[in-house]
């Protein structure tokens, strides 16, 4: 036999339908021998229906040789919109010489004129009665909005359900999954005050620090934040719904019958202000709002070269640093990533290549001059020891001691963020992954030296060219050296110790 109920408020019960079944099978000459259940699911489609989906798969295996499968009537074996899908579910059992029986309809499962029409038009009552309680539910759920009521599912994170009476008056919380059907109505209270500080802490950090979801779920997790596993998905999901304002809304997502859910633009949703205690006010859901939109992902190629045409009109110059301290401005590495390299994005709103050129030539100067010096430096420490040679195929000087040790020099430039912070310039080169990397970080007016970070080497996956922070993820790897004279040693400490964790590659830089 095979049993299905949508919800356990239905009047046909598991139970009703088995005995009405067994009595079938009784008057028939049947024994029931096995027994399928999908209690709590939809008929709509086969999908999460594993009562039927086994059925199914047991009778075409032949590991059971059924007689026939006996269903209550034929809304049970389900309420498929396209009622050929009905009909191929039932083919499959008949061609395993198990042919369906609807123990409850007033015809019998034959391939009589009489039996084919009715069974097509049980079908299609069946899929029609799904639609008719869809548009009434439709129907329901907008009304229960608009007067301040929440119109079913999850509370979400900071957030409980508290059932009130029709009159508004607030009775109790609801327990997580418990319904309240024909008691009262449900609106939505703050949760506890650890969950409604954390959703006020995530509105801060994608607005005040700029933060991206997915940067703010790797932070939660990291921290082992309570309930967890944090995801950007989640954390786009609190930063976009309006029921942290207090808002009352519905039909966000549409989508046909147990169909593939699509959004729905705000402007087309059901809404009812002020119908909760907000968690966060309404200017700040509107902020967040206004930050989300301005996402590079979601702006045309076009759209980013006005913005860098509008800075070069504000400033009368570009350059990666001017790029990366305005704050209308997507950063540098948004325009290298959309077109390649910067240089390119220069081309195509027609600003010159080298237009700051005198710049550019006085920082690699300086730049150079700091390596000279640096080289100096470690040549007297070691004195006989090493050499310092550059290789026809590397285009980096490598200090190269007599034991076979080889160590590349990398000096990487200092920019500032215009708001306090520094970021400093990795450029990899080819066979850079081959060389161990002493990383050289310059001060905030690239005049000297400010901290030394020996690596095992810059991985080839890696972008051409990417940015650090102090004391950053991609540094770890390696070593921070206080002294030069430790450069040997540290450097065979890090030899002998096999990397537990892989380079970050490009695609975090």
């Amino acid at each position: 036999m095979y049993l299905r109920m949508s919800t356990e408020h239905q009047k046909y019960s598991l139970e009703y339908q088995s005995a009405a079944i067994q009595r079938y099978a009784d008057n028939h000459g049947f024994k029931i021998v096995q027994r399928y259940e999908d209690p709590g699911k939809s008929g709509l489609t086969l999908k999460r229906r594993e009562g039927l989906t086994r059925l199914l798969a047991d009778v075409t295996s032949g590991s059971h040789q059924y007689k026939a499968v006996l269903v209550y009537d034929v809304s049970r074996w389900g309420r498929f919109q396209d009622i050929d899908e009905s009909a191929y579910y039932e083919f499959i059992c008949k061609s395993a010489k198990a042919p369906v029986h609807y123990c409850a309809e007033p015809f019998r499962n034959s391939t009589s004129l009489h039996a084919l029409l009715m069974k097509t038009l049980k079908r299609i009552m069946a899929a029609e009665y799904s639609r008719e309680v869809s548009v009434r539910l439709r129907r329901t759920k907008r009304l229960l909005t608009l007067q301040g009521f929440r119109a079913g599912g999850q509370a979400g994170y900071g957030l409980r359900r508290m059932l009130v009476s029709f009159d508004g008056t607030r009775q109790r919380q609801l327990a997580p999954g418990e319904r309240a059907i024909g008691v009262g109505r449900v609106i939505l209270v703050p949760g506890p005050a650890e969950e409604v500080a954390r959703v006020r802490e995530i509105y801060r950090l994608r607005i005040s620090e700029g933060k991206p979801a997915k940067v703010i779920a790797r932070e939660f997790n990291r921290k082992h934040i309570k309930g967890g596993p944090w995801t950007g998905v989640r954390i786009l999901d609190i930063l976009r719904n309006p029921k942290y304002m207090g808002c009352a809304a519905w039909r966000r997502t549409t989508g046909p019958l147990d169909g593939k859910r699509m959004d729905v633009p705000p402007e087309r949703w059901i809404l009812s202000p002020t119908a909760f205690e907000p968690i966060v006010d309404k200017q700040t859901f509107d902020i967040a709002q206004k930050v989300m939109e301005s996402r590079t992902c979601l702006k045309s190629n076009e759209e980013l070269l006005n913005s860098l045409r509008m800075l070069l009109k504000r400033k009368g110059r570009l350059s990666q640093q001017i790029i990366d301290t305005s704050h209308q401005t997507p950063v540098s590495s948004t325009y290298q990533h959309r077109f390649g390299t910067l240089r390119q994005a220069y081309s195509l709103i027609g600003y010159p290549e080298f237009a700051n050129l005198q710049g550019n030539v006085k920082m690699r100067r300086r730049l150079y001059s700091l390596r000279r010096v640096l080289l100096g430096r470690i040549k007297r420490l070691f004195s006989d020891e090493i050499s310092i040679v550059q290789e026809r195929h590397f285009r980096r000087r490598v200090v190269r001691f007599k034991d076979g040790l080889n160590i590349s020099i990398l000096i990487c430039q200092c920019v500032g963020l215009g708001n306090g912070n520094f970021r400093w310039v990795v450029r990899r080169k080819r066979f850079d992954d081959q060389y161990m990397t002493l990383v050289c970080m310059c001060d905030a007016n690239n005049r000297s030296i400010r901290d030394f970070y020996l690596v095992p080497s810059i991985d080839k996956d890696c972008k051409v060219e990417f940015r650090i922070k102090a004391n950053d993820q991609w540094l770890k790897r390696g070593k921070r050296i206080t002294n030069l004279s430790e450069l040997r040693q540290v450097a065979h400490r890090l030899l002998a110790v096999q990397p537990t964790e892989s380079m970050p590659s490009s695609s975090t830089r």
